[in-house]
């Protein structure tokens, strides 16, 4: 399963990056509004930014909510940088703008997606990868890990080749269920990732180690 960052801070990146294990980032409207990006010049200008310190894939959203709205603009952000993934909701309107964009061989990430059916539509029209929002299902009550395991079993009954990212991961457990459940991405928040790396008992068994050597007359 491969890490991406769901952030638009170029420092997160950046960090994420020289840990040499984020191999894609996720962005949208309210993760760039958080960092005071403003405006389609200023947007363009972040992800050309975050394209510069990650070779993978980086997921662009686009803010119309017609079919001709998310045409223009995701054939604009395929112009943006090298590896764009263009996010389209799952919604009737970005059905059809998949559709016509998968056909420009333009990739797509679909975004907003809460049931098996809303993936296997998306499927159909062309998406290059589903992302299930786990954390929000979680929210309401619902059991969000067990959309991942059936969009990813049903895929894999059938072979449909578009991959299956977690989304909306609010702690590390959820990483590590989206993997038992064969999820092909997970896209986490920084300080989900800062989870994964610490363990208390790494902590106490350096802190040892350093104790013992210096005890040993090497300090």
């Amino acid at each position: 399963m491969k890490i991406f960052l769901d952030t638009a801070n170029i420092d997160e990146i950046r960090e994420g990056a020289e840990l040499g294990i984020v191999t894609g980032v996720t962005t949208n409207p309210s993760l760039a509004a958080k960092e005071g990006i403003g405006g389609k010049a200023g947007y363009r200008a972040a992800v050309e930014e975050i394209a510069d310190l990650i070779d993978g894939p980086i997921s662009v959203e686009v803010v119309s909510t017609d079919a001709e709205g998310m045409i223009a603009e995701g054939r604009d952000i395929a112009e943006w940088i090298a590896n764009p993934w263009v996010k389209i909701p799952s919604t009737t309107e970005g059905f059809k703008a998949i559709s016509v964009l998968a056909r420009d061989d333009i990739k797509i990430n679909q975004t907003l997606c809460f049931s098996v059916n809303q993936a296997i539509l998306g499927a159909q029209a062309g998406s290059t990868v589903v992302s299930p929002f786990i954390g929000r299902l979680d929210d309401i009550g619902q059991e969000g890990m067990t959309l991942v395991e059936d969009i990813v079993s049903i895929f894999r009954q059938y072979e449909i080749p578009t991959l299956v990212m977690a989304a909306s991961i609010r702690h590390a457990l959820h990483c590590t269920m989206a993997a038992k459940s064969g999820a092909d991405i997970s896209t986490v928040p920084y300080p989900v990732l800062k989870q994964m790396v610490q363990h208390p008992l790494t902590d106490v068994g350096l802190a040892r180690f350093l104790q013992d050597w210096e005890k040993a007359g090497n300090a």
